[in-house]
């Protein structure tokens, strides 16, 4: 028997290698979840104090503040901004959850962009302000029914009853906004408090993602060097076996 024969039988056969993972949630992208409620909070609570005594919070809405009869209006104009933002970046890092999801995560940021970018007149509203706070308000509510995780097992808050839960809660939190729309006595405070809810939910998400891991295309899972590459190799071994 050759040298390279008997070298060949002494060299273990190759396992297959470690599945590689990844996290299903970034750091930076937590960091941005958790953002976007304290800028949102933030915002509309500095600019309330510095409006004139005639507005209410109960009764007016954040836009008024972030309007062109608001008073330090950048202030409202720039969290909105940066809420918007903050989803955009959290979008991009929560890789754990399906593609659709964060795509509409996407959609409610450029919507709360839109809403910034089309700030309302001194007196009533425009159609594109509108227009991107209906779109940002119903799409941040659905969001929460297509962000279970692509793995399983799946946490029991992120599950598909977990997630119909919260999107039955949202759609609660939305229907009573909308029926403050028309001359509501709580339009402020319903508007206030449907949005610092639903902005907390990318974090809670991002947060639980954070501490489970996804795994990625590897060797293990198919690629060069996983356990059909270690099947061949001990079919090549009991070949040299044979033509001793």
């Amino acid at each position: 028997m050759s040298t390279a024969r008997w070298q060949a039988r002494r060299l273990p056969v190759p396992a297959a290698w470690p599945a590689r993972s990844s996290p299903a949630a970034r750091q930076w992208a937590i960091v941005s979840a958790a953002l976007a409620p304290v800028l949102l909070t933030g915002g509309y609570l500095v600019a309330g104090a510095l409006q004139p005594a005639s507005y209410s919070p109960v009764r007016t809405t954040i836009s008024v503040m972030a309007g062109q009869a608001g008073t330090d209006r950048w202030i409202m104009t720039g969290g909105l901004f940066l809420v918007g933002g903050c989803y955009l970046i959290t979008a991009a890092g929560l890789t754990g959850i399906r593609a659709a999801a964060r795509v509409l995560l996407i959609v409610a940021g450029l919507a709360g962009i839109g809403i910034a970018a089309s700030p309302e007149p001194a007196r009533g509203t425009t159609p594109q302000h509108l227009a991107w706070t209906t779109l940002g308000a119903v799409t941040i509510a659905v969001w929460p029914a297509f962000a279970a995780p692509r793995t399983s097992p799946r946490p029991l808050i992120l599950s598909s009853y977990g997630s119909a839960a919260v999107t039955a809660a949202f759609t609660a939190l939305l229907g009573w906004l909308f029926i403050q729309t028309r001359d509501g006595a709580v339009l402020g405070l319903a508007e206030r408090l449907t949005s610092s809810v639903q902005t907390c939910w990318p974090f809670i998400i991002a947060v639980t993602l954070g501490r489970t891991r996804r795994p990625r295309p590897g060797p293990a899972a198919g690629g060069s060097g996983g356990a059909k590459d270690g099947a061949t190799a001990r079919a090549r071994a009991r070949g040299r076996r044979q033509d001793r």
